[in-house]
């Protein structure tokens, strides 16, 4: 009888679980997880409406329209395969803009079933801006279509995609290139180069196998690396002296690539390798693929890659300087990723948690135009996790509990069971998401929101 009563106590608590962890068709992300203030006492105000924080008016400096719609794409090797594509190609048209212009971008859904975004990422918009289906726009069904306008100010590489089921939308092909120029122009060869799998080919592009390019000995060169997949990618670079200029759009002191090291960049991460051009080949090559770039003064040559060794370390790149020391932070936040048995949205199993909790019942941080923020992230799993936070941009302050060589970056690679404290500046008000850019852990649940206060 005891054995019988203890039985339907647990069956009535995992139905009870099951129900509760039920989302509806239609709800507010901040009114499920627990406010985190960051150890700052509580703010008496609501938080920013994201319909108020929108794009600046007037003339704009540039227009294009993005249309989103499924079409074959046929890759160099001859490959077809059917994609979802912004104007019939994916990627989708590389978009380059001079810094303080103001853009305009018209969105158009002919035929993608589930509805489609644009997010911006890496670049600091007005929250309305975003393109999070959800959370600043809904999505733009089929038929329908959305004005995002914007004024970048940063400089660097970037990129969009849908935020609208990502995990198959941005697989599919709603992807391109994003790049905001300085207003006055650099000489020389400046390639944008968005890696991505289709159908289980990678392609630089749409090159699956080795892209030949003439380039003149002497000539500067900067390759744009974007890794559009939910995985890392490893990138092989020979036959030049490069060095890394730039992460995530974060412009930074050259750093040289030792020979055999590779740049490992997590999903969504981009780095900007610059050199000057030798009067033999220079070759990039994408690991674990017949993708490669090949640059030659007369336009032809095979990869040269030496074997791969240990991946080219950021944090490692001169002699650490601790950054920020003896700052003092408004609000310090803790997030630990981790694994936990119960339900998400009804599904049974190990999924994703953030400090111990499953989605969406995780913690919600809560910021003050103004702060200075600290966040310790540790990643209690086996697994890669790229951290990307939209409309800001992290200082790396430690790996490990030791002081690095501080860099900026929008989408955070973590390593197995390492652990970052990063800092930012809350200066771009809104709702913004922050979560696990290998999409399919975002989706199962690795991802929260930093929101917030209005002083009004």
């Amino acid at each position: 009888m005891v054995a019988m009563l203890v039985g339907l106590a647990l069956l009535g608590f995992l139905a009870w679980s099951w129900w509760q962890s039920r989302l509806p068709g239609r709800y507010d992300v901040m009114s499920y997880g627990a406010v985190d203030r960051g150890g700052a006492p509580p703010i008496a105000h609501n938080h920013f409406s994201v319909d108020s924080i929108t794009g600046p008016q007037g003339k704009p400096d540039y227009k294009v329209i993005l249309t989103a719609k499924k079409a074959p794409v046929r890759l160099a090797s001859g490959q077809e395969v059917n994609a979802w594509t912004f104007n019939g190609a994916a990627p989708g048209p590389e978009l380059r803009i001079r810094r303080g212009d103001l853009v305009q971008v018209t969105l158009v859904n002919k035929d993608i079933d589930d509805g489609v975004t644009i997010h911006w990422h890496g670049l600091d918009v007005p929250n309305a801006e975003d393109g999070v289906a959800g959370v600043t726009q809904n999505a733009v069904e089929p038929g329908g279509r959305y004005v995002y306008r914007f004024r970048p100010e940063q400089v660097g590489t970037f990129w969009y995609h849908t935020h609208q089921d990502a995990s198959q939308g941005v697989k599919e092909g709603l992807f391109g290139a994003l790049v905001i120029e300085p207003k006055a122009k650099a000489h020389g060869v400046d390639l944008a180069l968005p890696v991505h799998t289709f159908s289980g080919r990678t392609a630089i592009g749409t090159h699956d196998n080795v892209w030949r390019k003439a380039v003149r000995p002497g000539t500067p060169v900067r390759l744009r690396l974007i890794n559009t997949d939910s995985a890392s990618a490893r990138f092989q670079l020979s036959g030049m002296r490069a060095s890394v200029v730039a992460i995530d759009g974060a412009g930074l002191a050259p750093a040289q690539v030792p020979a055999g090291e590779p740049i490992e960049i997590g999903a969504g991460g981009r780095y900007d390798v610059g050199f000057v051009m030798p009067n033999g080949v220079a070759s990039m090559e994408v690991e674990r693929s017949k993708a490669a770039l090949v640059l030659s003064p007369d336009g032809t040559g095979s990869p040269t890659a030496a074997p791969s060794g240990p991946a080219f370390d950021p944090a490692a790149r001169s002699q650490a300087k601790p950054a920020l020391q003896g700052a003092q932070f408004d609000r310090t936040f803790d997030l630990t990723i981790s694994k936990k048995v119960g339900f998400l949205n009804g599904r049974p199993g190990r999924h994703w948690a953030l400090n111990g909790e499953l989605y969406p019942r995780v913690p919600m941080f809560e910021v003050a135009k103004g702060d200075l923020v600290r966040i310790n992230l540790t990643n209690d799993s086996s697994s890669v996790h790229p951290m990307h936070l939209h409309g800001h941009h992290f200082l790396v302050l430690t790996r490990n509990g030791k002081a690095v060589s501080p860099w900026s970056t929008d989408t955070l690679l973590m390593l197995p069971h390492e652990r970052y404290s990063v800092a930012f500046r809350a200066n771009n008000p809104g709702l913004w998401m922050l979560h696990c850019h290998n999409i399919y852990h975002s989706e199962s649940g690795m991802m929260t929101i930093l929101g917030y206060r209005s002083s009004k």
